[in-house]
């Protein structure tokens, strides 16, 4: 019901980005559902202070209830069990185990990361070089998703309290693989690109670029294409992230013999379905005689293009 009696509770973020804005319609869906109120905070910025800010103010307001992604779960263990003992807590998406929530709700991230370094095995059958990018390591998802990785590309046990040093270089035991450095952008999507085009520079024998969160991979791709090494240089990413559909429907249309170069594909985010987010892409011809060719062309293109992924 409306009025005072209706029960608030609150959603944080650890930033404003496109996967939250899932999780926020979500909340929408929610609330509708529920008969509740669930006020979605997102930090401008990757910043624990202004995290902590929101959810004391969040507190003040009289919510019921928070359920929070933490930005630094290690730093941030005594100002969580302080928020726990005033309401209901969870964590989501990010985790804070020694912290008192009631429960975490998300992924197992060092076992999702074992999973992607499988990936980076099969994208570089050989060996070779390896270069990791991630927003943040100070986040309890990253640092277990980055060793994930690291544990599974290089064939060690299975171990999720292992912590390599974010500047730590390994080479497997069979000699195949090598990690050769972890970039961190701090949300930074400029930096995030500079720093694929630093390691390209640095590193000319790099073989394969791993992405871990969800904008890195569309950062990653335009700085391969920038040098030249797009398809020379593997990519295997982790996250999915909306501008990485598109730039991947666009490369198909791109390449597509049918479509001219002007007017350029487009590629428009139309709506979110219950579990799916659904896309349009726009491309021209010259001879619509051939729209059916090209529709089964750019069709079985797409179908490729993300079996590969």
């Amino acid at each position: 019901s409306k009025g005072s009696d209706e029960i608030r509770i609150a959603f944080v973020t650890n930033q404003i980005a496109d996967f939250w804005n899932i999780a926020k319609a979500g909340c929408r869906d929610a609330e509708k559902d529920l008969g509740i109120k669930v006020v979605v905070k997102m930090p401008p910025e990757a910043s624990v202070v202004k995290q902590k800010q929101i959810v004391e103010d969040l507190i003040s307001s009289g919510v019921k209830g928070i359920a929070i992604s933490p930005l630094d779960a290690d730093n941030q263990i005594a100002w969580l069990d302080k928020i726990a003992k005033k309401v209901p807590l969870i964590t989501h998406d990010s985790d804070a185990p020694k912290a008192k929530r009631l429960c975490y709700i998300g992924m197992d991230n060092y076992k999702a990361g074992r999973m992607c370094g499988e990936l980076v095995k099969e994208a570089l059958p050989d060996g070779g070089a390896v270069m990791l990018f991630i927003g943040r390591l100070e986040q309890d998802n990253s640092k277990h998703r980055r060793q994930g990785v690291i544990d599974g590309a290089f064939d060690r046990s299975n171990d999720p309290d292992r912590n390599d040093a974010p500047d730590a270089q390994i080479t497997s035991e069979n000699g195949k693989f090598q990690l050769i450095g972890t970039y961190t952008d701090q949300f930074d999507r400029a930096r995030g690109k500079a720093n694929v085009e630093d390691a390209l520079s640095r590193h000319p024998d790099l073989a394969c670029v791993v992405c871990l969160f969800g904008y890195n991979p569309p950062l990653a791709i335009e700085a391969l294409r920038g040098a030249g090494k797009l398809g020379e240089v593997k990519i295997v990413a982790f996250d999915e992230d909306p501008s990485h559909i598109k730039a991947i429907l666009l490369i198909v249309a791109q390449g597509c013999e049918y479509v001219l170069e002007k007017p350029r594909p487009r590629v428009l985010m139309t709506e979110f379905g219950d579990y799916s987010k659904k896309f349009m892409l726009y491309a021209w011809i010259d001879d619509y005689n051939n729209e059916r060719f090209a529709r089964d062309l750019l069709l079985m293109d797409i179908d490729a293009a993300f079996e590969r992924e």
